[in-house]
């Protein structure tokens, strides 16, 4: 699994002119599930979204995770992280994940975060969404389950 978390002041995730979904303080993080994926990878992106230190201390040192600062996490279904664009000018999707075993690992990590004590608010899965957010740093970390990068 992949996934690229913000830490953001406001995010909001809208489908078909409706907002669905939204936070204030927090982390936005679009998840992507590939085909190898199982629950092992869940549990890794679960503990690295829970305890991932990116918001200042009092001091204004990146020392507070998301439940130190009481924001939520805005999880996005985004098979676009599994892109490979490394040949030609059309990424290949190959390596991501099924619909039915993408949704239910996603799903479970949804799970798993709100079990961690977090406030969860997702999008639409396999749905065309619209993701309006306030990136706050701008901070943006790149997690990679099966640590290639």
């Amino acid at each position: 699994m992949r996934a690229i978390v913000q830490r953001v002041s406001r995010a909001v995730v809208s489908v078909h002119g409706n907002t669905i979904s939204s936070i204030d303080q927090g982390l936005l993080v679009y998840v992507g599930v590939g085909r190898e994926d199982g629950s092992q990878d869940v549990e890794y992106l679960a503990e690295k979204i829970r305890y991932l230190r990116v918001f200042p201390d009092n001091v204004g040192k990146m020392n507070r995770d998301v439940v130190g600062m009481e924001g939520a996490v805005l999880l996005i279904s985004a098979f676009t992280l599994l892109a490979d664009a490394r040949k030609g000018r059309r990424p290949s999707f190959d390596a991501a994940a099924d619909h039915g075993q993408a949704m239910s690992l996603y799903e479970s990590l949804r799970d798993r975060l709100v079990e961690m004590e977090l406030r969860v608010e997702t999008g639409a899965f396999g749905e065309y969404m619209m993701v309006d957010s306030v990136n706050d740093g701008p901070i943006c970390i790149l997690l990679e389950s099966r640590r290639v990068f």
